[in-house]
């Protein structure tokens, strides 16, 4: 419900308001445990709320409640319609007022008890088979804003429920004043193209001023401002302004947008458009070219790739609209687009051109590699230079990881390949979102790049749906075993959620198969990948060797999950990414070193057996 669109009435008492086929209309309180009596078959039940407002008064809150009645008129009644009677005084009486009838409606809050309302009528002969009657309630009892109401009949089964509009959201510019409870600075913002800048004013202040913050859209981030003016060049249509009153216990905030209407900072959006491009690589190793649209506000329009020549000719079939997809805001508050053209020749040097709704012209076209010839004259110096100081730095390390590395073979009793990488099985959390779904295909090809054996399950459904999630997880163990490597096990708060479930759940299940062994399980453990890991997790535990064989990562830097882990996932190494990134490769490098060794002490204590 859209708060600046509650209808504004003068009522000033409740009341309740009946169609033509209805007469002797009244309300009055019922209690809400007396039966219902004389009821009549109500089919449809509306509500919403509504200001009701007083000559020279303040506003108030009220709840409307419509419903619509079905009529059926008595056989009697109606034949004598038909047969055109209609001069008895006594037959008009009757026809005219043949039924008496009611309705309680009842309405609470949560945690309230229920109020009910008796409306009581008369059906009219004259009466049309469907009649409406509708019910306000001005201020209704345990009711206010931001209230979840639920509305019911009695001796009816419809029932209905709503949420009442905030309060922050009612106190908008357009009803303030209306509502006592609305007491907000009022925001007034003034041209100065003297000084080109929007002077920020408050009607009714003199030295006090309130608190501020501005947001691009009504949905953005609000970045805290400390001033009253804004120079002209950020100010754009998207540009929103929060203001309040640090007054204790309330803070109270009104949202305007000033300039949404005008076409005069428009241009402020265009000439504020960024575009970056570079190549890229998909899972499957074909290339890509990706691309990075930045701007003050969200943008329609179109963008696609070009071969650059005299115009640079637009390459066909890769259009992409700004409108799809998600938009997110950068620490600046900015709107950034990110987008990719999967399968593209990368060998013809492609650009990106953009056609923002509303423009004249194009942008573009926005490059990652310039054919002018100093440019390649750039680069081959600094390619030079890049390979003298690569061949310089990967000398050192290697001297000194070798020796660290043969030390550490040599204290373990044999000597392994120090180039040697392991097989990591990557691993989704269940009821996975889109961010996390990306960070983990991302990590999968940076862990594919950086030479490990990869295996995420998210790239493997239809492995996991030919041969089961059971199946397929214990072909990646073989795996795992015969080269080496972890489990790596990515942890959202759901997941943590899943995990305390599921141990509750089996703990539950043992003890009834303790008490009776015939006790049939319900449910198969296995329903999936990560469920299947924790059975693995549980029985490693027991042999105590859990933590060589499973990792946990999370992708949210300030989590505490590292505090509240279960009880089954304790002991379990945890990786914050991206800040513990480097720590997780060298863990599992050296996880790969671990097993190689392993792998060749077992063989010369073969080979030296007698």
């Amino acid at each position: 419900m859209s708060a600046c669109g509650l209808e504004i009435s003068e009522y000033e008492s409740d009341r309740v308001i009946c169609s033509q086929g209805l007469s002797d209309c009244t309300m009055k309180d019922e209690p809400f445990d007396v039966p219902e009596k004389n009821h009549v078959d109500v089919r449809n039940l509306t509500i919403y709320f509504k200001l009701c407002c007083g000559v020279d008064a303040p506003c108030e809150l009220c709840l409307v409640i419509e419903t619509e009645i079905n009529i059926q008129l008595p056989k009697d009644l109606e034949d004598e319609s038909h047969s055109g009677y209609d001069e008895d005084s006594d037959g008009e009486e009757t026809e005219r007022n043949f039924k008496a009838a009611s309705v309680i409606v009842c309405y609470c809050a949560a945690a309230t008890m229920s109020m009910c309302k008796k409306v009581e009528f008369t059906i009219n002969h004259a009466a049309l088979t469907r009649e409406k009657f509708s019910v306000v309630i001005i201020e209704p009892s345990g009711i206010s804003f931001s209230s979840r109401v639920i509305v019911y009949l009695k001796a009816s089964p419809l029932i209905q429920q709503v949420d009442v509009p905030s309060l922050d959201e009612v106190c908008s510019q357009e009803l303030q004043g209306r509502l006592d409870e609305c007491d907000v600075p009022r925001l007034i913002s003034v041209i100065n193209k003297e000084m080109t800048q929007v002077e920020l004013q408050f009607a009714g202040r003199n030295k006090s001023f309130p608190s501020m913050c501005i947001q691009y859209e009504k949905n953005g981030r609000c970045l805290g401002l400390n001033r009253t003016t804004i120079p002209l060049y950020s100010v754009t249509p998207c540009v929103c302004l929060q203001v309040w009153d640090e007054d204790g216990q309330r803070s109270r905030r009104s949202l305007s947008c000033p300039f949404n209407n005008t076409v005069l900072f428009q241009r402020n959006v265009w000439q504020n458009v960024s575009v970056s491009v570079g190549p890229g690589q998909m899972n499957n190793l074909r290339p890509m070219l990706w691309w990075n649209l930045s701007a003050p506000c969200r943008l329609e329009g179109e963008v696609w790739p070009c071969k650059k020549e005299d115009s640079c000719r637009e390459m066909k079939g890769f259009r992409q609209q700004l409108s799809n997809g998600k938009w997110q805001q950068n620490s600046k508050g900015l709107w950034k687009k990110i987008g990719e053209f999967e399968e593209i020749n990368l060998e013809l040097s492609p650009c990106v051109k953009v056609k923002v709704k509303g423009m004249d012209q194009e942008l573009g076209p926005f490059c990652f590699n310039n054919t002018d010839r100093w440019h390649w004259n750039l680069l081959i110096v600094g390619i030079m230079l890049l390979l003298c100081l690569t061949v310089l730095v990967s000398s050192y390390l290697l001297r000194h990881d070798f020796v660290k590395k043969w030390v550490w073979s040599w204290h373990h009793g044999g000597f392994v390949d120090i180039g040697m990488k392991c097989h990591v099985v990557l691993l989704s959390p269940p009821d996975v979102d889109d961010g996390v779904s990306e960070s983990v295909c991302r990590l999968g090809s940076q862990l594919s790049n950086r030479g490990f054996s990869v295996s995420v399950d998210q790239w493997s459904r239809k492995e996991q749906c030919t041969l089961g999630p059971l199946p397929w997880l214990y072909s990646q163990l073989l795996e795992l075993k015969s080269l080496g490597g972890r489990v790596v096990i990515v942890l959202t708060h759901k997941a943590l959620e899943r995990v305390e479930a599921w141990t509750h759940q089996n703990e539950g299940v043992i003890m009834m198969k303790r008490e009776d062994k015939g006790f049939p399980q319900k449910c198969s453990p296995y329903s999936d990948v990560f469920t299947a890991c924790l059975c693995l997790i549980q029985a490693d535990k027991r042999l105590h060797g859990a933590a060589e064989r499973f990792l946990l990562v999370t992708f949210d830097p300030n989590s505490s999950i590292d505090r509240s882990l279960p009880e089954l996932l304790q002991g379990l190494r945890l990786f914050q990414l991206p800040p513990q990134t480097q720590a997780l490769l060298s863990e599992l490098a050296v996880a790969g070193d671990r097993e190689g060794i392993s792998q060749s002490t077992h063989i010369e204590q073969v080979n030296s057996a007698p």
